[in-house]
Formats: structure tokens, C-alpha cells, sequence
């Protein structure tokens, strides 16, 4: 387990640049950074063993929960229950900077995927 964290989590989500960055694995959670290219998503996936938390800090795009979309843009909380499918989709014309909120972690702790290609994508 990591020590406690306290950051400027909109400063560390906007100058992020890579597809998805570990910042912070606790006992129960995790914090990670993404940024999305235009037209890029996240990849349809459903964690059953959690939930997840995601704020849009910059650009826009839709949500995707369970088949159904839902436009987003900065400043807009999206929270995803264990067991729905979801996707979030870079709709706009510039990159969307997002932070997302795990319980319990989802991804190795210090992970980083500088791209989609290096993120594993698969179910849970």
C-alpha cells in the first residue's frame, strides 16, 4: 500500500498525456489519470467486483452505461456500479483529460500505458 496522497488532482489530470497512469493504489481504491485522444475511447468493459468513479476534467464526449449514451463534457461526474457495461468515447476535437476512482484497485499499482495499444483491455 502506497501512503496517503494529497495533489492538485485537475493540475496532475490536465497534464497528463498518456492513455492511462496509475497515481495512487490503496487497500481498498485507486486513483488514475487518462487522457483520450480525439476519437479515442476507453474500450467497453464491466467490473463486477467494483465500482468506478470518473470525472471529465477536460473536452467532451459521450458515456456509454449499459448501451445507453450519455453526453459529458468537463466538470461532469460519471458513476459506474459494479456489474454495467461501459464505455466513455472522445467525441470532441481535442484530447479529454480524465481522472477515475477504482474500488477496490483495478490495475497494477505504478502502472502506466503511455498509449491504448500498451493498456490491457479485457472484462471483468
Amino acid at each position: 500500500m502506497e501512503p496517503a496522497l494529497v495533489t492538485d488532482i485537475e493540475k496532475l489530470t490536465k497534464e497528463n498525456t498518456n492513455f492511462r497512469k496509475v497515481v495512487h493504489t490503496g487497500l481498498k481504491s485507486q486513483l488514475t489519470v487518462m487522457s483520450l485522444k480525439p476519437g479515442e475511447d476507453i474500450g467497453m468493459e464491466v467490473h463486477t467486483d467494483g465500482d468506478q468513479f470518473i470525472r471529465i476534467e477536460e473536452g467532451s464526449g459521450v458515456a456509454v452505461l449499459d448501451g445507453v449514451e450519455h453526453p459529458v463534457k468537463d466538470d461532469f461526474a460519471i458513476v459506474i456500479p459494479a456489474g454495467v457495461e461501459h464505455n466513455v468515447v472522445n467525441t470532441g476535437s481535442e484530447d479529454m483529460k480524465l481522472y477515475s476512482v477504482y474500488s477496490p484497485a483495478e490495475h497494477p499499482a505504478g502502472a502506466v500505458h503511455p498509449t491504448k495499444a500498451d493498456a490491457p483491455q479485457h472484462d471483468h
